[in-house]
């Protein structure tokens, strides 16, 4: 096969014309011509550094919608399936994307449960991980969120450092506002990359010390415009990843909306493609192909290098979409999951008002860091309940693996003026999680994610509906792009409920994330994510 046009080697920051010359998928040849195109030929695109789970999508579905924006690999987190299933979750996702011509490249999750501070349905120990980086297919270790095991050198987590370095695959970050000496131990102790970071300062001090950046811009945090600036001077330590990808932005772009918008900005087009294609195969050691003599024919025709419509999309020297139009096949799958509770009663998440104040997690728009506040709450018969006018909502998390009596906070900023939302994607544990503006609307919305045995639900009033998630409690069976618009009409229907946060639910879903500060709620209670220890929620510290 013989494709045509100006071909832009990235590598060397050279565009000329020419054609490749491709064999059993591979490039056999690449000549350069003296004939005029109107088609750029461009290195594909690469997630640095994604959790597929968070699209709600099997990996072969997600790679259906990714392949339209010429997405043709990523960098794959399995922890959130691994937190519900461990090994099996993990296999689950490595047999289901192999069912498809994409390239995904998965990790071994080293803190599964991310934290001790709260249940989840698996543990995977060193032994795990062991067995785990010695597959082919296992490329690096991933995000190591136990930064505090790091920094003070828990027995543990060093130990599956050294495992990954004995198997010479690279060690992912996850430091937020680590600065200083505790990050130079951090770096030191051989973690290799950081997604979390949201200021330049904070940027410029990870890369000074040898750490790749990976600039976020997922559904929640959007962390582009605060980094853009270090792609210009540090293009070839810079990457790009969307992190967690809700279906419906999936369906609007992924990748390629951070090159446009990068390209917007005035960032020269070499530097950013060395974002977006050349810098994650470099660093991950990925069998994906940067348009050279023997690589994978994995690459993208554009209009130009100014808009970058993506006119088609190779994997494997096949054409996988056009015209933004994905030519995968849907792909049956089947259901594993553990799910393991029996309905709530409203009376469940009552709370005793003892006439004291009451901390309270604020939501920071778009970011998953999240502030801490200290505040009076609406008391009614003497339990503390959601206060509409004062945008102070009563917060749960329900531990799903077992019976257990809620676990009860309040969250600042979510907007609801009614009605309630619960989720069963709810990082890193994955347990059930809700806000809402009445105990009756909360325990219903609980109620419907457990029935299905996993999913988002949204009730006000007598009305409700579900996105039901049957593969793990975090993933849909259906076609993606179905998935897509039952998301979007929860998402609508939060908004109409009063909720100004751009994505809600997936808000939400972060709002039990302990590595994250300053506050945070798991099934076992209200967490200090800067001191690493539970607090209470009733008082002032």
């Amino acid at each position: 096969m013989k494709i045509s046009g100006n071909i832009v080697d990235v590598i060397n920051s050279n565009v000329f014309s020419g054609s490749l010359l491709i064999d059993k998928g591979r490039i056999i040849d690449v000549a350069r011509e003296n004939e005029r195109y109107n088609t750029f030929i461009v290195p594909g695109f690469i997630d640095a550094h994604v959790h597929i789970e968070s699209s709600m999508l099997v990996p072969s579905e997600f790679a259906r919608l990714a392949v339209g924006h010429g997405t043709v690999a990523t960098v794959s987190d399995p922890h959130e399936i691994a937190n519900v299933l461990g090994v099996d979750g993990i296999r689950f996702m490595i047999e289901n994307g192999n069912t498809v011509p994409f390239n995904f490249n998965f990790g071994a999750p080293p803190c599964v449960p991310a934290t001790p501070f709260e249940t989840s349905g698996a543990n995977l120990d060193a032994a795990d991980i062991d067995l785990l980086l010695a597959r082919k297919d296992i490329k690096y270790l991933s995000e190591m969120m136990n930064y505090p095991g790091v920094i003070n050198k828990d027995e543990e987590v060093i130990q599956k450092i050294a495992i990954a370095k004995r198997h010479g695959k690279p060690i992912d970050g996850h430091a937020p506002g680590l600065t200083g000496g505790a990050l130079e131990r951090y770096v030191r102790a051989g973690i290799s990359t950081d997604h979390e970071t949201i200021s330049y300062d904070e940027g410029l001090e990870k890369i000074l010390l040898g750490m790749k950046l990976i600039v976020r811009e997922g559904s929640a945090a959007k962390n582009f415009d605060a980094l853009s600036p270090l792609i210009m001077k540090y293009a070839d330590q810079c990457m790009f990843c969307s992190d967690d990808k809700h279906p419906d932005d999936l369906v609007s772009d992924h990748i390629d909306g951070l090159v446009r918008k990068a390209l917007q900005m005035g960032i020269d087009v070499m530097s950013v493609l060395k974002c977006a294609c050349i810098t994650p195969v470099i660093h991950y050691g990925l069998d994906a192909g940067l348009l050279r003599v023997g690589d994978r024919a994995d690459f993208i025709e554009v209009d130009n290098l100014e808009c970058f419509n993506v006119l088609r999309t190779f994997i494997n020297g096949e054409v996988v979409a056009e015209h933004g139009k994905t030519l995968l096949p849907h792909v049956s799958v089947p259901f594993i999951n553990k799910f393991c509770v029996n309905e709530k009663r409203v009376s469940d998440f009552f709370i005793k008002d003892m006439g004291k104040p009451v901390n309270v997690i604020e939501v920071i728009n778009d970011q998953v860091v999240t502030g801490r506040m200290s505040m009076t709450c609406k008391s009614c018969g003497g339990n503390l309940v959601s206060d509409v006018n004062n945008d102070i909502l009563k917060l749960v998390v329900v531990n799903r693996y077992e019976d257990c009596p809620p676990s009860i906070g309040f969250v600042k900023n979510f907007g609801l003026k009614k009605g309630a939302i619960a989720s069963s994607v709810a990082h890193d544990s994955h347990n059930i999680v809700a806000v809402g503006t009445t105990d009756e609307d909360i325990c219903n919305a609980v109620n419907l994610v457990i029935k299905q045995k996993g999913g988002l639900s949204v009730v006000y009033g007598d009305v409700s509906e579900t996105l039901p998630l049957p593969v793990g409690g975090l993933m849909s069976n259906e076609d993606g792009y179905s998935v897509a618009k039952r998301y979007s009409r929860l998402d609508l229907i939060a908004k109409q409920l009063g909720s100004l946060l751009s994505a809600p639910f997936m808000a939400l879903s972060f709002m039990p994330l302990l590595v994250i500060p300053k506050l945070k709620l798991s099934d076992k209670g209200l967490f200090d994510g800067e001191k690493f220890r539970f607090i209470d929620l009733i008082g002032v510290e």
